[in-house]
């Protein structure tokens, strides 16, 4: 079996657990690729006795399971490394919160006996696909939580016009919108007063930020939606992101997103549920009733 170690930074307080996964995956005869500039980071933690290859980019990555290396940010930043390629992805936390990087750092040797063994389940997470305009973001066109349409925060609120399926929603008055999928039904939208949607519900949700009408609220529509948004209003400029990447457009630029037709396929452990995570991430279990 051959497993790739993604990730894009690592503090120091981290660096004994990630030599521990290169000791644990080692002795299990696992073979090693892992993104180069992270292979660069970790370099002082990796046993000497332990050989690994590198990759850069889709093109160079050959593996069985990717392992995620960080936080949920760092989970957003491997689909443009996996793609369509059907390659599960665990999400090995770093950090505190982590809905989607659900492994702790402290449970490693685990996980990677559980990999070992085939011993786990894997859902499959829908991702957004920006239609137009094309090479937005070079080719990477999909994200795995949101489509953000925001001000920029020099300007004056904006005018959006959404149309979904063709037939027309709303224009939102307001700081921007966001189109979010179930998995970023629990990141920005949530913050934004969105609904937390389950994983495998197939919908996504429209959610208004700032919005300066407060009649309006977020909309729950079909995945199998084709959703179109054309910003309005005095300032000639937006800004636009897909998951942790963004830039500038111009407001004559006409948004289309779909559904993409394949997803991300995310590794759970057993006995792990989505409904348990959000207890214990957002601490619902706090309450004394319980």
């Amino acid at each position: 079996m051959t497993i790739a170690l993604f990730g894009k930074n690592l503090a120091p307080e981290n660096g004994e657990y990630m030599r521990q996964l290169f000791e644990k995956l080692s002795e299990n005869q696992v073979e090693m690729t892992v993104y180069r500039p992270f292979a660069d980071i970790v370099a002082a933690f990796v046993p000497e006795d332990v050989k690994y290859s590198v990759f850069t980019s889709n093109a160079d990555l050959n593996a069985h399971i990717l392992f995620s290396i960080g936080g949920d940010g760092t989970i957003l930043d491997t689909v443009p490394f996996v793609l369509d390629s059907g390659m599960p992805v665990l999400g090995i936390n770093m950090g505190r919160l982590g809905f989607l990087s659900s492994i702790s750092k402290n449970e490693i040797g685990k996980a990677v006996e559980s990999v070992l063994s085939g011993d786990y389940t894997v859902e499959q997470r829908t991702l957004l696909e920006l239609v137009s305009p094309e090479n937005v973001f070079g080719d990477v066109r999909y994200a795995l939580n949101e489509l953000n349409v925001i001000r920029n925060p020099e300007h004056s609120l904006l005018a959006i016009k959404v149309f979904v399926d063709n037939v027309y929603l709303n224009t939102y008055w307001g700081d921007g919108i966001l189109l979010a999928t179930p998995t970023g039904s629990t990141a920005y939208s949530l913050s934004a007063g969105g609904p937390i949607i389950a994983p495998n519900a197939k919908n996504f949700v429209i959610t208004p930020i700032a919005t300066h009408n407060l009649t309006v609220r977020p909309m729950v529509i079909p995945d199998d939606s084709v959703i179109r948004i054309q910003v309005e209003g005095r300032e000639k400029k937006f800004v636009f992101s897909m998951d942790s990447r963004n830039c500038t457009l111009d407001t004559s630029v006409q948004l289309e997103v779909r559904k993409a037709d394949f997803c991300l396929n995310l590794v759970r452990m057993r006995g792990e549920d989505f409904f348990g995570t959000i207890r214990n991430k957002l601490m619902w279990g706090k309450d004394n009733r319980n």
